[in-house]
């Protein structure tokens, strides 16, 4: 996920970015009074999820409330309705006393386009963790990939530079040698696009299947900046386009090409498809999020990575005092609705895989949520959370969470973590993880648009990077550009990976298509997690169990809970590309 709770963990450590996360990245401070979409006075359109059987019930309540019934949808168990004139907090306060409803949650609208240069990103693709001191030096120009020699014969040019893939064996001489992935394997990216032109992607990319499911906000309701100016007809970006670059390292991670130029991904050999849900912003919305998993599941998608949480809420509560009976409901039906859709892709055969978030907090244990709601502008309020509020989706059922560690193998200081939470650990990078001050090669290194980087400011006119965050690769007239990253969010694409490997190896014929034949493989997801588990390195908590973070100025104690088969710091262990090429399927 993102900032506290949140997955998204992809904090652009060369813009010095405040700590986004601990727990909420962007986090707009505490406001007077709540202000969700839900209690904003707005009229507008609404999610409305029926109880089994109660589709004609939640109709006659929809009408009842002064609703108008847009579509429905069946699959997932929701109407789309839209509160006529006034108040949409009475519509949905009307709604809540309706034993055939759910939960309502707030279909966001289309914004229009100003013509203000854009602010700075309040979305969860940045609310992870500090980013530590700034690297970037005015007029001052760094290594590209001569810098780090390749670690063995026959690996990509930026190679040396991969901790992450030596740590779980995808290199050359280890995993891709024997296991690279099958492109008849398809792993869907949700998450803020994958620039599909990307030359250390596009080589994997499918763009026939590819989808974007959102539409550009440039502003929020109440005037604040949120994606900016539109940059295509419509506000509608290509299914091959990423404003935020969060998705695509994201990709890159997971299946980046071995083509001669720059990295290769954990399965370099698996299809890519870009299943675009969050805003240019970085913010993901429940409505986009639906659609992906939907899509996912009718399209044969193997294998998901959701380095994010929905938004609004960090910690979704069904009934917290401290919430209005409209609040109550929107964040009922975020729990029920992503609920839904996670178990129609599942029984679709779709693995899925999320990051944990970047909180650094015990999620058996949360006390505050300071970052909810996160929308529109100004907001949030310091409310009271306990463990029966749920981040969504690394907390729903049938998801597969991944917590990180650093390059020494120890959780890293931003990794939220928790018993009940974690199911894996991977590679997500920790600037801090040596003893030595603050160090941005400790953090993962994947493709970045170059546009995005541009408009960061970390490239000089003739496209040299002006920050050590940042890394170019020129191989026969082709440049590329990657950007070291941390957070869950780079941790979760390396499950992924390592799930695409044993799809590769394991699954069996899928979909027949005329003139193309056989063109997938499909595995049960329950054979994926066992197999995920088994092949994964069991790793103990620390001794002592208290372990103490220091950072910069800060001073963290996170205790880890459990054994080595199974804990809240690693979960049932480290992934393993290596022993995942290698493991038996009985």
């Amino acid at each position: 996920m993102e900032h506290g709770r949140g997955l998204l963990t992809a904090a652009v450590l060369a813009a010095a970015v405040t700590l986004a996360g601990a727990p909420a990245a962007g986090a707009a401070g505490t406001a007077s009074a709540p202000a969700s979409a839900a209690s904003t006075g707005q009229a507008r359109d609404h999610l409305v999820f029926y109880t089994p059987g109660g589709h004609a019930r939640a109709l006659l309540a929809v009408a009842a409330a002064g609703g108008e019934v847009l579509s429905t949808e069946p699959k997932l168990g929701y109407v789309v309705a839209r509160a006529a004139g006034g108040s949409s907090a009475r519509f949905v306060e009307e709604l809540a006393g309706d034993p055939a409803v759910a939960g309502v949650s707030s279909d966001r609208r289309i914004g229009t386009a100003t013509a203000r240069p854009p602010a700075p990103a309040r979305g969860t693709a940045t609310r992870l963790r500090p980013a530590g001191p700034a690297t970037r030096a005015a007029g001052a120009s760094f290594p590209e990939a001569g810098a780090f020699s390749r670690s063995e014969t026959g690996a990509e040019p930026l190679a040396g530079r991969q901790w992450d893939m030596r740590m779980i064996g995808a290199t050359a001489a280890g995993s891709h040698a024997t296991a690279p992935g099958d492109r008849k394997v398809l792993v869907g990216v949700i998450d803020t696009g994958v620039d599909g032109r990307h030359p250390d992607i596009a080589p994997n990319f499918d763009r026939e299947r590819s989808r974007n499911f959102v539409t550009d906000l440039p502003e929020d309701p109440t005037g604040a900046e949120l994606d900016g100016p539109c940059e295509f007809k419509g506000c509608k970006d290509p299914a091959d386009w990423d404003d935020d670059g969060h998705g695509t390292h994201v990709a890159s991670t997971i299946a980046s090409p071995v083509n001669g130029l720059g990295i290769a991904g954990v399965a370099p050999g698996v299809t890519l498809v870009n299943l675009r849900a969050g805003q240019d912003s970085g913010l993901f919305f429940l409505k986009p999020s639906l659609d992906a998993l939907t899509y996912a599941a009718d399209t044969g998608i193997d294998v998901v990575n959701m380095s994010y949480y929905v938004d609004p809420w960090l910690f979704n509560c069904a009934a917290n005092p401290a919430d209005s009976k409209a609040e109550q409901l929107e964040q009922r039906g975020v729990i029920t609705g992503m609920q839904r859709a996670l178990d129609y892709a599942r029984k679709r055969g779709v693995t899925l895989i999320s990051a944990i978030g970047n909180g650094s907090t015990d999620l058996g244990r949360p006390k505050t949520d300071t970052t909810s709601p996160d929308y529109p502008a100004e907001a949030a309020r310091v409310r009271k959370v306990d463990n029966s509020c749920l981040n969504v989706p690394a907390e729903s059922r049938g998801v597969v969470s991944v917590s990180a560690v650093g390059p020494s193998g120890r959780k890293a200081y931003y990794s939220d973590y928790g018993t009940e939470q974690t199911d894996l650990a991977a590679p997500g990078g920790d600037e801090y993880d040596g003893g030595t001050g603050f160090d941005v090669t400790r953090t993962v290194l994947a493709a970045v648009p170059e546009h995005v980087v541009r408009a960061q400011g970390l490239l000089a006119k003739d496209g040299r990077p002006t920050s050590t965050s940042v890394v170019r690769d020129c191989q026969g007239g082709t440049c590329a550009y990657y950007q070291y990253l941390a957070g869950t969010s780079m941790a979760a694409p390396h499950a992924t990976g390592v799930a695409a490997i044993l799809v590769s190896r394991f699954g069996e014929p899928g979909r027949f298509r005329e003139g193309a034949g056989w063109d997938e493989l499909t595995m049960p997801p329950a054979d994926v997690e066992r197999l995920l588990y088994a092949s994964a390195v069991k790793k103990a908590c620390p001794s002592p169990r208290t372990y103490v973070y220091r950072y910069e100025q800060a001073k963290e104690r996170h205790t880890c809970e459990g054994g080595k088969a199974r804990n809240g710091f690693y979960g049932r262990g480290v992934v393993s590309a290596a022993r995942a090429a290698a493991v038996d399927h009985d």
